[in-house]
């Protein structure tokens, strides 16, 4: 994971232009434009989005994959993750890995967070995999909005505090 960049744009525009992608996010329009990645890879870069959007990429190459990042929520205690794959990254492996670097790295850098949300649509079966593989625990339902679908769709709230994820720090624990 690194900080996007301007070499990203074009596989950035590429892949979040998949309605299977951005009508599974919050915040990511569609159609998505190399118009809108540039505008997001320099929000990014100007702090506009906050400090913590990473790319995720392949480790032997570098290649942009998908996005991640931890927003604070207003009770200062919480912060909130949010990760995205693009389609032909899916099922291997990669969104896992990025939720278990943030959720390490929220935790051991930041002593003010005592927990961290997910959520994820109550359709995304693989969303929800790897929320659950990372430690985290079901608490409830609710609606989030959907700027692609222009919507609020039904979404699943997972949280994890920082006493569970010290004894899972491991993480071959979690199944």
């Amino acid at each position: 994971m690194r900080a996007p960049h301007e070499e990203d744009i074009d596989a950035l525009a590429h892949l979040a232009n998949n309605a299977k992608v951005a009508t599974m996010v919050s915040r990511m329009p569609h159609p998505y434009t190399a118009d809108d990645a540039a505008d997001f890879v320099r929000r990014t870069k100007n702090g506009e989005i906050g400090k913590c959007v990473y790319a995720i990429t392949k480790a032997e190459n570098g290649a942009f994959i998908g996005c991640c990042g931890v927003e604070p929520q207003t009770d200062g205690r919480t912060v909130e993750i949010g990760y995205w794959l693009g389609e032909p990254y899916w099922n291997k492996s990669y969104a896992t890995e990025a939720c278990h670097a943030l959720v390490d790295m929220v935790f051991r850098t930041r002593q003010d967070v005592d927990q961290i949300d997910a959520r994820c649509r109550v359709m995304n079966v693989a969303s929800r995999r790897v929320i659950q593989k990372c430690g985290f625990q079901f608490q409830g339902s609710g609606l989030a909005a959907s700027l692609a679908l222009g919507s609020n769709v039904p979404v699943e709230w997972y949280r994890l505090d920082r006493k569970t994820w010290m004894s899972l720090r491991s993480w071959g624990n979690i199944a």
